[in-house]
């Protein structure tokens, strides 16, 4: 037998109706903006690679240096995993993504659809532009 939540009046059952009923609709709760990090923006430079993990296969890894100033911003940014949402650009081409941890480093996801508008190969070295937080 199915027993569903009780329906109690008056009570915070989505997060949005919560924010609105305290007047901070559309945006987060007063004690995470102060937790927000500062933006990150990046430039790598590296050739694209094939790696059999997460899809999809091509990335782009990062520098050391960078990769440091990625890991002093990830426990903030993170979802999970590892993983560090971010904004890639290649020429005249913007996507969001994600950047992957990847022998104590990180590498960028080259999206198919980055690729195929830049006209990026496997082997060909690129510069993007990284935008996290």
């Amino acid at each position: 037998m199915f027993l569903a939540r009780p329906f109690v009046v008056g009570a915070p059952h989505f997060p949005w109706r919560w924010h609105h009923e305290r007047g901070t609709a559309g945006g987060p709760p007063p004690y995470r903006a102060a937790m927000q990090p500062s933006m990150l923006e990046l430039e790598v430079t590296g050739e694209v690679f094939w790696w059999r993990g997460p899809a999809p296969f091509h990335f782009v890894a990062v520098g050391p240096e960078d990769a440091e100033e990625i890991r002093a911003l990830a426990a903030v940014v993170t979802y999970g995993w590892g993983m560090i949402p971010a904004v890639v650009t290649l020429g005249a081409t913007t996507l969001p993504t994600s950047l992957f941890a990847k022998d104590g480093g990180y590498v960028v996801p080259v999206k198919v659809a980055l690729r195929r508008a830049e006209g990026v190969e496997l082997g060909d070295v690129v510069t993007l532009g990284v935008r996290i937080g």
